[in-house]
C-alpha cells in the first residue's frame, strides 16, 4: 500500500515551540519504519522547518513578518532533515529531501519530473522521501495551509492508497467535542471546522478539510488523527476505529 503521511508543526515541536521534539521524531520514525518493514511505501509531507529555525535566530515565538519566517525555514530545514536522518538510520532507512512548490505540481513538465523522481526513490525500498514546501521561494505553507493541501496534491500525484493527516487533535470533532469516527460527505461537516490552531500551526481544521476533500474526490481514503498518541498510524492501517476516516466512494473498503 502506498501511504502519504502529513506531520504538522504542532506535533513535531516541543510545547514551547522553539525547537523540535526529539521524542516525537523518535516515535514517529519508528512507527513509519514499521510500515516500511511491512512492505508499505511511505511518503512523508513534513512541516517543522520554521519551528526548527526559531531558536537559531533567537526568536521565542513564531515571527509575524514573512521574511523572518522564511529565514527561520531556511535555517531550520537542514535541522529538520537531520532529525529525520538520525531517527530513521537505526531502522536501516535513508531519507531523501524533496522541496516542492505548488507550481511544481501545477506544471505538467515539473509534475512529471517530481513523479518520476519520487517513483525512483520509492523503488529503492529503504529510502523514505521527506517532502516540504520550499519556503524560501514559496509562501503558501507559511501563510495558509501548513502543508495540508500539499500533502493532498502529493497523494494525488502518486496515486496513493491512503492519506493520513496527523495533528494535535484526535480527529474531526462534533459540536459537543466528540470525535466523529467516519465521514462519507466532506461538505456536510465543513461547518464543524474551527479556525483554532496551535502556536506554530498555520492551517487549522479548515485547511485540513479542504485537503481531505481534494484527496477523497480523487479516490484516496483519508484520515485525520492525533500525532501525539502512540500507535495511531499502525491502528489506522490495520483498519481500527482511530481518528476520523473520510471514505472515498471510488475506493471505499478496498485498502484496509
Amino acid at each position: 500500500m502506498r501511504i502519504v503521511l502529513k506531520f504538522g508543526s504542532g506535533i513535531l515541536a516541543t510545547p514551547r515551540g522553539n525547537t523540535l521534539d526529539t521524542k516525537q521524531f523518535s516515535r514517529l520514525s519508528r512507527e513509519v519504519a514499521s510500515l516500511v518493514n511491512d512492505g508499505h511505501e511511505c511518503i512523508l509531507v513534513s512541516s517543522g522547518a520554521v519551528a526548527a529555525g526559531l531558536g537559531a535566530l533567537g526568536f521565542r515565538e513564531r515571527p509575524e513578518d514573512l521574511p523572518s519566517r522564511q529565514a527561520c525555514a531556511a535555517i531550520g530545514q537542514s535541522k529538520l532533515m537531520q532529525a529525520y536522518a538520525e531517527n530513521f538510520e537505526p531502522h536501516g532507512l535513508q531519507v531523501a529531501q524533496v522541496l516542492l512548490t505548488h507550481g511544481d505540481i501545477d506544471s505538467r513538465t515539473r509534475c512529471e519530473n517530481v513523479r518520476s523522481t519520487l517513483g525512483c526513490i520509492l523503488q529503492r525500498r529503504r529510502v523514505v522521501p521527506i517532502i516540504n514546501e520550499n519556503d524560501t521561494v514559496a509562501t503558501e505553507e507559511l501563510r495558509f495551509g501548513d502543508n495540508d493541501r500539499l500533502s493532498a496534491e502529493v497523494a494525488m500525484l502518486l496515486n496513493a492508497d491512503m492519506l493520513i493527516l496527523l495533528t494535535s487533535v484526535e480527529g474531526l470533532l462534533d459540536a459537543k467535542g466528540k470525535r466523529i469516527p467516519e465521514v462519507h460527505n466532506v461538505d456536510s461537516v465543513t461547518r464543524l471546522a474551527r479556525n483554532e490552531k496551535g502556536r506554530l500551526s498555520v492551517g487549522g481544521m479548515v485547511s485540513k478539510l479542504q485537503a481531505v476533500k481534494l484527496a477523497v474526490d480523487s479516490g484516496i481514503t483519508t484520515y485525520i488523527a492525533s500525532g501525539r498518541k502512540a500507535g495511531q498510524i499502525a491502528a489506522i492501517t490495520a483498519g481500527k476505529n482511530i481518528g476520523t476516516r473520510f471514505a472515498s466512494p471510488a475506493r471505499d473498503g478496498a485498502i484496509v
